[in-house]
């Protein structure tokens, strides 16, 4: 995972709409779906994109697969924007 790939998985508001959802708890691809008025193939791309930039990981369980958020990938990225938090930072200059 490197933040390009996270932030190029980030730009897509589909994409983002399904992480909002995942937070909820783990969701089959079919769950994710009903709320898009989109192919199966189309909801397989978006969370094959998240996967990828290590934003979901997938779990099995009996016939179906379920998709979660990846808790630390999503602190890093939280961890890396904090440092863009507008205060002093060592050595700067007063």
């Amino acid at each position: 995972m490197g933040f390009p790939d996270t932030f190029k998985a980030l730009s897509d508001p589909v994409r983002r709409e399904i992480l909002v959802m995942l937070k909820r708890g783990r969701m089959s691809a079919g769950e994710i779906g009903q709320h898009f008025d989109m192919t199966g193939a189309s909801i397989s791309y978006h969370l094959s994109q998240l996967k990828k930039a290590g934003l979901i990981f997938e779990s099995k369980y009996k016939n179906f697969i379920y998709y979660e958020i990846n808790v630390s990938v999503m602190e890093e990225i939280m961890l890396w924007f904090t440092q863009f938090n507008g205060g002093k930072q060592d050595g700067d200059k007063q």
